[in-house]
């Protein structure tokens, strides 16, 4: 039996996809899998002992050497090179996790008996499809919308947690911050602030104001961590802070950051994908939520917690506001402060 799965991006998505990919290989567990996966998050998919291939969709920088002439061609060839590679296997199973366009493509041309995904997908992508579920309700969490293809190929019950290999991170990481912590049973809070969408930021000043309070009233040591183009907000955050905290963006990998979150007492972050991954790995998150729906979206487990002003707008699911973003403004530190325990 041979499995194509399809999960371009991004992160949290490709997150919320791995109970999924547990549930199928239980159903087939002698199955050769192949995932499919945009470079942003193929970080989260490499070594993993499920996934018998990761083939890696370099979309963006090709499409982008398309654009210039000088590099056009290698662009056409690494395309082309790709969808070979793509074609060399027979599959028996094709999934298409993502239902946009450009996954609709590679479902299309690769060589499956049986393509599954949802009906009435956004970007037509329905179309490549040769056995269609029922089109899926969009207030439905996504983590269960993924495990309902594997219901459909005969999972019973699948669980809703999954496992991340990131055994020799963890031991890397707890080695950095037995640094930071310098005395034992000292509470480590990592805090993610930065988010691609605009309107799902917090005040910058709120996150100083927040961590000075955690090492202050809560004794913690505090960690910010982010991309290496979140590192100059991260750096204005400290510099407004009070107390001294630690600014590790742009200096852990995926699974690094996985296996940080793993090892903290509270992983405090924006709707962004390393909820997701900080979610999985069982940690206590706490997530600040304004124009997206945590229903839908949000982190998954219970041990993680959202915190959102809950008003009429909200949720909008707009990049851009016309009214000062009132969703996050209301958030206040001690909303947030209210809902740590320890």
């Amino acid at each position: 039996m041979k499995i194509l799965l399809i999960k371009l991006s991004a992160i949290g998505d490709v997150v919320q996809t791995l109970p999924a990919l547990e549930a199928i290989k239980k159903l087939y567990p002698a199955g050769e899998i192949t995932w499919i996966v945009e470079e942003a998050a193929a970080g989260i998919l490499e070594g993993h002992p499920l996934i018998d291939r990761v083939l890696v969709s370099r979309r963006k920088a090709l499409t982008g050497l398309l654009k210039n002439p000088r590099t056009f061609t290698g662009g056409l060839r690494g395309i082309i090179g790709f969808f070979r590679e793509l074609r060399t296997t027979q599959y028996d199973i094709a999934v298409d996790f993502q239902g946009l366009f450009k996954s609709g493509v590679l479902i299309g041309l690769a060589r499956a008996k049986r393509k599954i995904g949802f009906d009435r997908t956004r970007e037509l992508s329905y179309l490549f499809l040769n056995e269609r579920l029922p089109a899926y309700d969009i207030d439905k969490h996504a983590l269960e919308r993924y495990l309902d293809v594997a219901r459909h190929l005969g999972a019973h019950d699948p669980a809703t947690t999954c496992t991340l290999p990131i055994e020799q991170e963890i031991s890397r990481m707890r080695q950095r911050t037995t640094v930071i912590l310098k005395e034992a049973g000292k509470p480590l809070v990592v805090i993610n602030p930065v988010a691609r969408w605009k309107t799902k930021l917090w005040r910058e000043s709120n996150f100083a104001e927040l961590a000075d309070r955690l090492i202050l009233e809560k004794k913690a040591a505090v960690i910010f961590t982010g991309s290496a183009a979140d590192r100059d907000v991260n750096r204005r955050i400290i510099s407004g802070m009070k107390q001294p905290a630690e600014n590790w963006a742009g200096e852990t990998s995926l699974k690094e950051l996985a296996a940080l979150a793993a090892l903290s007492d509270l992983f405090i972050t924006t709707d962004t994908g390393p909820m997701h991954l900080a979610a999985a790995t069982g940690a206590k998150v706490l997530a600040l939520f304004g124009p997206t729906a945590p229903w839908r979206t949000g982190p998954y487990g219970k041990s993680s917690i959202t915190v959102r002003t809950g008003i009429e707008c909200s949720p909008c699911f707009k990049r851009t506001c016309e009214d000062n973003v009132r969703c996050m403004e209301g958030i206040s530190v001690e909303d947030v402060m209210s809902k740590i325990a320890w």
